[in-house]
């Protein structure tokens, strides 16, 4: 496969993942920020802006500014929309190996986005968010029954695990480091459609060390992070078999590898002691493997340059 076609499918798969998880982060501040009159919203937002990576603009901020900066931004690739445009350009760039279904699915949605933009204007942006995570969970299941298990899916499934762990990190992080002291856990479990799925596991109430717990290290449930860096492992393993006798010479495998074995290893309360700690380390690993991965498979050699010597005459 072509590096080009193997960048662009890598990069479907880690923006459309991007929009969907900051449309469930977006949710989860939506809702605390209605439901708890408590809280402080400008600081509650600026400590969004920082977990997404965003820097804070001047002024006064308030929910609707953080939406428009982060859901709405057509110029920043980390927004929303902008995701979303990004991974339609990347899919122009890989149509041959794409299904027509993803195609039309992700062109649909992008085609969507003004009159989505003008209805959460008129009934809010949960209308906005629901319509994001929608079409990122029909791209993704048109891209599991359309498409060969060949090298373009394998890299389609890498760009959105790689990108999950480093968004689970994020959820976590805005709800670990939200000024009040007391954020939603149920809210952010339901962002993540884990809620279900978090009961039937532990019957019982929702506190913080346990939403950590299940979306830090559960090994079923498949929006926790030690099941996406498992799978991008595999993912990384069929893309490159090991040939070498010692060692581990893929270096993104050996940096997804250790993060996996320190969250496997680790109990509840080594992650627990410093949550926001673990948390960052997660997102620093996954950065390290995003870089080792480029440098493996889609950095591209400067073409050779025939120069004709000039001869000089006797």
């Amino acid at each position: 496969m072509l590096s080009r076609i193997a960048e662009s499918l890598y990069w479907v798969g880690r923006y459309v993942e991007r929009a969907e998880d900051t449309a469930r982060i977006l949710d989860v501040h939506v809702h605390h920020i209605l439901e708890d009159p408590t809280v402080s919203e400008e600081t509650a937002c600026r400590v969004l802006l920082g977990v997404m990576g965003t820097k804070p603009p001047e002024g006064l901020l308030d929910t609707q500014r953080v939406v428009e900066l982060l859901g709405f931004n057509a110029s920043d690739a980390c927004s929303i929309v902008g995701s979303l445009s990004a991974a339609r350009e990347n899919a122009r760039g890989a149509r041959e190996v794409l299904s027509t279904e993803m195609w039309e699915c992700l062109n649909a949605t992008w085609v969507a986005l003004p009159g989505q933009r003008s209805t959460a204007a008129e009934l809010g942006p949960h209308v906005f968010f629901q319509f994001v995570k929608e079409r990122a969970a029909m791209l993704a299941g048109l891209g599991d029954s359309t498409m060969a298990r060949d090298d373009g899916w394998r890299f389609l499934v890498l760009g959105r695990c790689l990108e999950r762990v480093d968004m689970t990190a994020r959820l976590l992080l805005a709800g670990f480091c939200d000024p009040s002291g007391s954020p939603n856990w149920v809210t952010t479990l339901r962002s993540c459609s884990a809620h279900e799925a978090f009961l039937r596991t532990y019957k019982r109430g929702v506190d913080s060390s346990l939403v950590a717990e299940f979306l830090l290290l559960d090994r079923l449930f498949p929006r926790s992070a030690f099941f996406a860096l498992g799978l991008a492992e595999r993912r990384l393993a069929e893309l490159g078999p090991i040939t070498g006798r010692a060692g581990q010479e893929d270096e993104a495998r050996r940096i997804l590898g250790r993060a996996r074995n320190e969250l496997e290893f680790a109990s509840v309360r080594e992650l627990m002691a410093d949550v926001p700690a673990h948390l960052r380390s997660l997102q620093a690993a996954c950065a390290e493997a995003g870089a080792a991965v480029a440098r493996r498979f889609f950095e591209q050699s400067a073409p050779v340059e025939w120069r004709r010597e000039r001869v000089s005459k006797p």
